[in-house]
């Protein structure tokens, strides 16, 4: 939200360096003295908490690297050698494992939020493409890095993932197979494969990085959405940032870290996969191949769609379409807290996302395979027909006259009261 510089240096050196590189100035207008809708909920924090989420894994990440070999011979014992031998490995191994679990709990619950509340809703619409991009990057990061442990279950993952390049050879014959061993820099996955891997895995956190200053950055032009969906109208609209609002994210952060640490110090393997303790061994395929918690829903969308080629479409498109999302929603209403019919489909879209993580995780067949291709349906059906439709033919209540009256109710409507008389005054009234 554009509004006028008032930043005011007071030192000397101060002045001299806002001539030059005003970045106390971009500091204090944009993180301080921002306005802020003066309504925004507990749901708003998780910005902030992936931004943390963020630094962590890069600080970890950057560490491990410094002691990992990736060698199909030295990846897995390497790890191993992080966990027992280097000082603080454990903690460091665990934290970062664990923190990319915790990051997309995160990032699912900003995304939930932005669909819940319409923040991808003009003038909000490339704020919610850069955020989609940046969730497309977490997941080839978390891809990427999930095979450098190079256990059992991370090497035939990479293997089924990487293979399903393969069913481009049903549109142009060799395409597929050409493409494949060119990921694996060979004929089957290995060394080269794990170097390519733990390159990009290293240099798409800074990438991310990047998108994420642009998120940032496309924030701060309209300004936040918020619970109502309404514009800002007047000045009593917004609070200052700092320190409302830092308070309030500094407080969510403390939560979030509290159950970060419960998972970091008493189960930190609960959410990974026993085979991946098993190093990896090219001439034993795994029942079944399972990937991180965080992919099965795409990988229900998958395994439900018979066709393979199909299947890695329908996989590409569950992302995809969110790119889409403010052309396809029809309503002029953008928080779902006030369209009633709308709001039981979305929360039969969220039930729809957790059972395919569910479905992710079973064999795929019997009722498992039925419901798969069931709740598939439906989260396509959910933005490609649901979003247009309903938008049009639904009548929602009716909104507030603006932010403050939202949170004050009738109260907004008063004037301020006058301030009590100071002494001055009363002199003159007696």
């Amino acid at each position: 939200m554009a509004h006028p510089s008032t930043y005011q240096p007071t030192s000397g050196f101060g002045k001299w360096i806002d001539t030059r590189l005003p970045f106390p100035r971009v500091v204090h207008d944009q993180f301080m003295v921002f306005p802020t809708p003066r309504n925004l909920n507990y749901w708003w924090t998780f910005g902030g908490i992936l931004t943390f989420m963020l630094v962590l894994q890069m600080m970890t990440g950057i560490v491990l690297a410094m002691h990992y070999v990736p060698s199909a011979d030295g990846a897995f014992d390497s790890v191993e050698k992080i966990m027992r031998d280097v000082n603080w490995g454990w903690l460091l191994r665990y934290a970062h494992a664990v923190g990319a679990s915790m990051f997309f709990v995160a990032v699912f619950i900003h995304t939930f939020r932005g669909l819940y509340y319409g923040s991808y809703k003009a003038p909000r619409e490339v704020l919610w493409i850069l955020g989609v991009l940046i969730l497309l990057l977490m997941i080839a990061t978390a891809f990427m890095g999930y095979s450098l442990v190079w256990g059992q279950m991370s090497f035939w993952a990479v293997t089924v993932i990487t293979n399903l390049f393969s069913s481009l050879d049903s549109l142009i014959p060799g395409l597929g197979t050409t493409l494949v061993e060119w990921i694996w820099g060979g004929f089957a996955v290995g060394g080269p494969t794990l170097n390519r891997l733990y390159s990009l895995h290293y240099l798409l956190p800074f990438v991310i990085a990047g998108v994420v200053m642009l998120h940032i950055w496309a924030l701060h032009v309209p300004g936040n959405n918020n619970p109502t969906g309404v514009d800002v109208k007047t000045e009593r609209d917004t609070i200052p940032f700092h320190p409302y609002y830092s308070i309030k994210d500094g407080f969510a952060i403390v939560l979030f870290l509290i159950v970060f640490a419960a998972l970091l110090f008493y189960v930190p393997n609960y959410l990974s996969h026993p085979d991946n303790y098993i190093p990896a061994n090219p001439l034993q395929t795994p029942p079944h191949i399972v990937p991180e918690w965080y992919f099965l829903p795409f990988y229900a969308i998958l395994r439900a769609i018979p066709s393979k080629l199909f299947g890695v479409i329908g996989m590409l498109g569950a992302i995809a379409v969110l790119f889409i999302v403010p052309w396809l929603d029809t309503s002029r209403i953008r928080s779902t807290s006030y369209r009633p019919i709308y709001k039981w489909f979305f929360w039969l879209f969220v039930i729809t996302c957790i059972a395919l993580g569910y479905l992710g995780a079973q064999a795929p067949d019997g009722w498992y395979l039925f419901f798969g291709r069931a709740f598939t349906i439906y989260y396509f059906a959910f933005f490609l027909l649901i979003m247009p439709i309903v938008g049009l033919i639904e009548r929602p209540k009716k909104l507030p006259g603006s932010i403050t009256q939202s949170v004050l109710g009738s109260q907004a409507s008063k004037p301020p009261s006058p301030p009590p008389p100071g002494p001055d005054d009363r002199e003159g009234l007696a």
